[in-house]
């Protein structure tokens, strides 16, 4: 199976498909894996609208002999290396994605037990037999072997090219890291050491947390879409190949000694368009505008655009429009003569100056006021400045790269951005995803700065706790990935030495957390998650309303309907998630889809999640 995420399934006629059992959560209990029946009751069918659901994530249904000839296609038109990258950051995805509906399904279950759910066995790519499975809760360490029977991906690739000297169960490897990257927190690499494929009898793979493997290159190359993601600076990544930033290797520091500032650290889908983007106008001098939420990484991209260009042995010159006065901006971005004004005691260049040969970033540019803009769109015109209080003009050669969080185009029919100006920006547009849209990307980003901040810190802090995880997994990050960053590196700073992060560490400064992450620690830690939540205000009670309407009801003598009572657990249950309708269905005790005809039915207003 291969699965993309979907909205809940209602029929024509608003009936709802619900699993063929209840949607209560699964009887697996925290020392005992989710069972074959706990996994078969979150799946249903709606063959009337098309849709297959395993839990709140669509499914499809797809012929083997199919899958084998879209993986030869791949493989003839891409070539073997790069057709088993793709397979293997697919299979990175299924795995994330199955890992965070298995601790969103069993949310009380051991997080050893979940690992073993061996939840793609289910899904028809392969029977999974356990050899080894060593989970150090202490360190945070992980060592397992399993061999693999009748997998399709050597089964097609037999069928295709008969055997060979490689192994090929490309998207099951990766289904393997993805899988345990997201369950534990940190990164786990898995390598098939024997295939079918190769003559061997059976399939084997060996995953492994990965500062236990002596050189993960090869398979961090094969999990980013673009070699340049995680280069250190100053290398051309079109002819250095390295691992990605913040991975600790055998000597425990930072790989590459690659700076943090200079990491792009993911495998999602979302990340990886973002990439390829990248590639594509990175060799021209094109103009690029990216867009994107606050902390979404903007300034990253644009060096790393800068880095791969033809300009990178130039300057980059970075310029927060949003810092500089509009009195000075002028002399900021062109210069200025010595006696322009007064304390103008000796001439200086401008950032246009500075950048000649290389890239100019203008970052927060949607807040110049309209005089700036009109003179920055002049320079942009003519490519051409002059220093306040100059006499001559002087030709520069920069590209140009801006960055804006708000939405240009509204701010030009608002008035307060020109559109001349706009269009002179919005040559090639990238938009970078919040990291609510990657959430593939998570289990890597913690990982990332864990070690950045555990090495600048001189600490020795060894992981996360499955509260942690399961929390990072469910939060929305308001603040993107600067906010991620923030709370690792207040964590690395809480946790004891030799420790993990725990919830106590991390939600202190009145981050909203999520309902549902009120039901992730069941035990000491739930008493502790509820004291963080109401530290700014108490967490709102579904039942309130409820409970309200019958008080009422019973002081006025009047009668109430079962719908009335319905309605209002839904309706705060939903209001309670920020609509998120994963996380209502969860506290209601119910399926996602079942949840969605019930908004329907009653008109209310959600969905996401």
């Amino acid at each position: 199976m291969i699965k993309t995420k979907g909205r809940a399934a209602v029929g024509e006629e608003g009936a709802e498909f619900p699993p063929s059992q209840s949607g209560d959560h699964a009887s697996a209990g925290a020392d005992a894996r989710p069972s074959l029946s706990d996994i078969s009751a979150c799946l249903s069918f709606s063959p009337d609208d098309g849709y297959i659901w395993l839990n709140d994530q669509r499914m499809i249904l797809m012929h083997g002999n199919a899958f084998g000839a879209l993986r030869r296609e791949l493989i003839d038109s891409l070539g073997m290396e790069k057709a088993r990258g793709l397979f293997t950051r697919l299979g990175y995805i299924a795995g994330a994605r199955d890992a965070r509906m298995e601790q969103a399904r069993w949310p009380d279950a051991d997080l050893s037990a979940l690992y073993k759910a061996r939840l793609h066995s289910f899904e028809g790519m392969v029977k999974v037999e356990p050899v080894r499975f060593n989970f150090d809760q202490k360190n945070g360490q992980f060592d397992g072997e399993y061999l693999w029977h009748h997998s399709i991906e050597a089964d097609e690739h037999i069928a295709a090219y008969g055997l060979g000297t490689a192994a090929t169960c490309w998207m099951l490897t990766g289904y393997a890291m993805g899988h345990g990257s997201t369950l534990l927190g940190h990164l786990v690499i898995a390598r098939e050491v024997s295939c079918r494929s190769m003559g061997d009898s059976v399939c084997r793979l060996i995953a492994k947390s990965a500062e236990l493997w002596d050189d993960i290159t090869e398979d961090m190359r094969r999990l980013n879409a673009e070699d340049f993601v995680g280069s250190p600076a100053g290398s051309r990544a079109s002819s250095v190949v390295v691992p990605v930033t913040g991975l600790k290797d055998s000597a425990g520091m930072l790989a590459q000694n690659a700076p943090y500032h200079a990491a792009m650290v993911g495998a999602s889908a979302a990340f990886n368009a973002a990439c390829h983007q990248l590639r594509r106008v990175a060799g021209t001098d094109a103009t690029v505008l990216f867009t994107g939420e606050s902390g979404v990484g903007k300034e990253v991209f644009a060096n790393m655009l800068h880095r791969i260009s033809t300009r990178a042995e130039n300057p980059f010159v970075a310029v927060n429009c949003a810092a500089i006065p509009d009195t000075l901006i002028e002399s900021e971005l062109f210069g200025v003569e010595r006696g322009a004004y007064t304390g103008a005691v000796a001439s200086r260049p401008g950032r246009f100056e500075r950048a000649d040969g290389g890239t100019l970033f203008l970052d927060e540019i949607g807040t110049l006021s309209p005089i700036a803009q009109g003179k920055l769109l002049r320079a942009l015109q003519e490519g051409e400045i002059e220093r306040v209080g100059g006499s001559r003009s002087t030709r520069v050669d920069v590209r140009v790269v801006a960055a804006t969080n708000v939405d240009l185009r509204q701010a030009v029919r608002d008035g307060s951005f020109r559109e001349d100006l706009f269009y002179r920006l919005n040559v090639f547009p990238i938009r970078l995803p919040p990291l609510r849209a990657r959430k593939d990307d998570i289990p890597l980003l913690m990982n990332h700065f864990l070690n950045y901040y555990c090495d600048k810190y001189h600490r020795r802090v060894v992981g996360f706790t499955p509260a942690v995880i399961r929390a990072f997994l469910s939060y929305e990050f308001p603040g993107n990935i600067r906010e991620l960053q923030n709370l690792v590196e207040r964590g690395v700073i809480s946790a004891e030495d030799d420790g993990v992060i725990d919830l106590p560490n991390l939600f202190t400064s009145g981050e909203t957390l999520p309902p549902d992450v009120l039901s992730i620690a069941m035990g000491a830690g739930k008493g502790v998650l509820r004291n963080a939540q109401t530290e700014t205000g108490e967490v709102p009670d579904p039942s309130s309303g409820l409970l309200q309407m019958l008080l009422q009801t019973q002081g006025d003598g009047k009668s109430i309907s079962l719908e009335e009572i319905e309605r209002t657990l839904v309706e705060n249950a939903v209001s309670v998630s920020n609509g998120n309708y994963s996380a209502a269905a969860r506290l209601l005790g119910i399926t996602r889809s079942q949840l969605a005809y019930r908004c329907e039915k009653y008109k209310l207003a959600g969905g996401e999640g």
